[in-house]
Formats: structure tokens, C-alpha cells, sequence
């Protein structure tokens, strides 16, 4: 026993000198990433455990520093491409022995922020420090309405079209390895190209890279630009490989009645417009009068949301399996806009083997972009917002689903148009005067009605 004692009372004392050794070994920075954006830089760290940090910016000459404790660096630091960063350098030395510095010579004052992530599917624990130009997002005007050629001065219907996630954040990952983040930018550009290539109608994108934007600073991209309406493209995940399937979802009441009371809550929402353009402002109004506007106005866009989720679920109906049969309802911070319409599109499960490969192929995402883009033609040809081309036509006879306009785009063909808008090729022969099937690029033909 006495032996036994004297056992455990050397092993107590050996555990009590390596402890100290193993906490000075401390976290290892062991490799970084930068992702820069149009309004910030997002610097990530990946860090073997939680690390405690200090983050402070200096002046004459603009840097950021970045204090580690008890940390060592692995990572290669001069090796970041910092192109498009406001980054001229990165220093590091280490500090107080055991302690780390990282100095970003910057070529402007920004404003840092910091936070810590813990490990998902692809990385594990990280220090998130962004680089925030503070003249960026929140200080553009609001975009200028766009007048197309031969409109009669009559303005596009804007349409935002949001890719989530991006930057750190991948969203979900198929089993194959497919990111969320890049399959729907993929399919935000193709969305935004049909779009575009349709007079009447302008595209505007909330990122067009690989960089993450916050979920507020989406939805204000799109008051920023004016939209109609707000499109948020994504890629379902479950936590089994069975389900599959499109889905479109809306704003819920839930969501709208927070959103409503997080407005009135904040001065600086006072001066913004409800209702779109030319709409009413809560500036100067008292809370009751305030409160049944913005009400009024959350209420009437999520209506508007739901038709055009109606008509975009019945295109992809022919084209793709629907999770869902009828638009869901749920209270996604994106699609909070008090006085835009505003959806959120899942274009199928990327944790769905099939779906997975399917989502990786252009044609597929293509077939998915022309029918998400045919059902908002379908509902703004029966609904134009005033003072648009569309609105214009329709009261003309020209437009309400007697007929729409197309242009062509490279890769186009006759027969493919035809097909997407479910005609013939010698009808759109017929209504546009051709003598044979040969299209050009940016050559606008007209579509009856199918």
C-alpha cells in the first residue's frame, strides 16, 4: 500500500511539470486564407484550438494588428494573394516569448472585426478577422432606373438575384465534395443572363465572386438597386441522402411580424422607403400611423412574393421534381424586405447523390434557370409594376401574355427558344419574318403567347 502511495504521489508530481509544458505549447496557426469583397476583406486563420486574441487598428500609416496569446505560426503568410484586398503586407514576429503578432500594412483606414468559428465539414476552429470599408455598401446611392432601347422611356423591372453563402461559408456539401456556395453563383449568373437577355428586364447580382456577404447586407443590396423583386438561389441539404426535390419559399407571418416591430424599433429605418419606388417613409409618422403602413407594406409584399412563387413553381413542375407542391413559408432573415418581394429558391438537395451530379452540370442548372425565369416573366406579364416597359405593353396591347420579347445569347438556338416557351420553330419563323432558323447574338425576337 505504502509503495502504491508513493506510485501515484511521483506520477501526480511528473503530470503537475508536463502540464505547464503542454499549455505552452499553445495553438499553432497552421494555414490562412483571404477573401475580398466589395465592401470588406474577410482574413481567416485556421487555428488548432480557440484562441484568445486582441484585434486594433492604427493610423499614419493605416494598419491592422492582430495579437494572438500563446501562439506560434505555421502558416506561410506572404504567400496570400492579397490582390483586391486593401492589404499591402503581412508581418508577423513572435511576442512576450510565447505570444504572437500579425501586422496588415493597409493601403486605407478600415474598421475591424473579429469573431471565432468552431469546426464544420470542411475546416476546423478559425479566427474570422474582417477588413470593413465603411465608404462601401451602406454609403452607394440607389441605382438609377434603366431605360432600355425602343421602351418609350419606360423603365426595366429589376431583378436581384442573390447566390448564397460564399467566402468561408460553403454552404452544404454533397456527398461527392460539390459546395453549395459555387454551384448556385454558377446558377446566379445564368439566371441573371437570361434575365437580362429579356427586354424589360435588368439583372443585378448581390456578389459575383467567391466572398460572403451578411444576410442584412443582402437584402439592403437590393433596396440599394431598386429591385422588384429579390431572388435567393440555393441548394437544399438533409442530414440522409432520400430527399430530393425543388422548393421555393416565402416570407412567413411570423417572420414578417418581427421583421415589422425590429423596423420600428430602429431610427435609422425612418427615412427609408415602404412600398417601393415613389412609396411612403415612416419619417415623421408616430407609431400607430407607422406601424400600419409598414404592416400594410409587409403584408402586400409577401402576397406578391407567393404569386410569384406560384407561377415559378409551375414551370419547374415540367422540368424537375418539386419537394413541395405549393410555396413554403418560413422566416429567412433574406427575405425580410419590408417593401420587396422577395424568395428564396432551392434548387434541389445537394445531399441527394442525383441531385448532386445534376446541380454540377450546366445543362442542368440552366434548364432550372430558364424555368425559375419563365415563371417571373409569367407573373410580371399578368402583374407589371407601374411605370415599366411590361406595364406599358400590357396597357398597349403589346404585353399581358399576348406577347414577350427574347434576346438571343450565344449558344441560343431557334429550336431551343422555341422549346422553352413551348412553340414551333416555324411559328416564331412566321411572327418574325425569317426567311430561315439562323439566330444572331443580341438579335431580339418576338414569342406569341403558347
Amino acid at each position: 500500500m505504502r509503495t502504491l502511495s508513493r506510485w501515484f504521489l511521483v506520477a501526480g508530481l511528473a503530470w503537475s511539470l508536463l502540464f505547464p509544458l503542454a499549455a505552452m505549447a499553445g495553438v499553432t496557426v497552421e494555414s490562412a486564407r483571404i477573401w475580398p469583397a466589395p465592401d470588406h476583406t474577410r482574413l481567416v486563420l485556421d487555428v488548432g484550438n480557440k484562441v484568445d486574441h486582441k484585434v486594433f487598428a492604427l493610423s499614419g500609416p493605416s494598419r491592422l494588428v492582430i495579437d494572438l496569446k500563446n501562439t506560434r505560426l505555421k502558416a506561410d503568410l506572404e504567400k496570400l494573394d492579397l490582390s483586391g484586398s486593401p492589404v499591402r503586407r503581412i508581418r508577423s514576429a513572435p511576442r512576450n516569448g510565447s505570444d504572437l503578432r500579425v501586422v496588415l500594412d493597409l493601403k486605407s483606414d478600415i474598421k475591424p472585426r473579429s469573431f471565432q468559428l468552431e469546426p464544420n465539414q470542411q475546416y476546423g476552429h478559425r479566427l474570422v478577422v474582417d477588413l470593413i470599408d465603411e465608404g462601401g455598401l451602406k454609403s452607394r446611392k440607389p441605382a438609377e432606373p434603366t431605360v432600355t432601347e425602343n421602351s418609350n422611356g419606360k423603365r426595366d423591372i429589376v431583378v436581384v438575384i442573390d447566390a448564397g453563402h460564399g467566402g468561408e461559408d460553403p454552404g452544404a456539401i454533397g456527398p461527392r465534395g460539390t459546395r453549395e456556395k459555387d454551384v448556385v453563383l454558377k446558377m446566379a449568373r445564368t439566371l441573371a443572363d437570361l434575365v437580362d437577355a429579356r427586354p424589360g428586364y435588368t439583372a443585378k447580382l448581390t456578389r459575383t465572386g467567391d466572398y460572403y456577404i451578411d444576410l442584412r447586407s443582402r437584402t439592403l443590396l437590393a433596396r440599394k438597386h431598386n429591385a422588384d423583386l429579390f431572388v435567393s438561389v440555393h441548394a437544399d441539404a438533409f442530414r440522409t441522402p432520400q430527399p430530393s426535390g425543388a422548393s421555393v419559399f416565402a416570407l412567413s407571418q411570423r417572420g414578417a411580424t418581427s421583421e415589422t416591430a425590429r423596423w420600428l424599433a430602429k431610427s435609422e429605418n425612418r427615412s427609408d422607403l415602404i412600398g417601393g419606388a415613389g412609396g411612403v417613409s415612416l419619417d415623421g409618422r408616430d407609431e400607430m400611423l407607422a406601424g400600419v403602413l409598414l404592416d400594410l407594406s409587409m403584408t402586400a409584399s409577401i402576397n406578391s412574393s407567393l404569386g410569384v412563387g406560384d407561377s415559378i413553381l409551375g414551370r419547374l413542375g415540367n422540368v424537375a421534381k418539386l419537394h413541395k407542391k405549393g410555396v413554403e413559408q418560413a422566416a429567412f432573415a433574406v427575405l425580410k424586405s419590408p417593401d420587396i418581394p422577395s424568395i428564396l429558391v432551392e434548387a434541389g438537395f445537394i445531399s441527394n447523390p442525383k441531385e448532386e451530379q445534376n446541380l454540377s452540370s450546366s445543362w442542368y442548372r440552366e434548364k432550372i434557370s430558364r424555368a425559375v425565369f419563365a415563371g417571373i416573366d409569367d407573373y410580371f406579364q399578368k402583374s407589371p409594376p407601374p411605370g415599366t416597359l411590361l406595364a406599358w405593353q400590357k396597357q398597349n396591347g403589346q404585353g399581358g401574355g399576348t406577347v414577350s420579347q427574347y434576346r438571343i445569347r450565344r449558344g441560343d438556338t431557334l429550336s431551343g427558344v422555341a422549346r422553352e416557351n413551348q412553340t414551333s420553330v416555324s411559328e416564331l419563323m412566321q411572327y418574325n419574318d425569317l426567311n430561315d432558323d439562323r439566330v444572331m447574338v443580341g438579335q431580339t425576337i418576338r414569342i406569341p403567347a403558347s
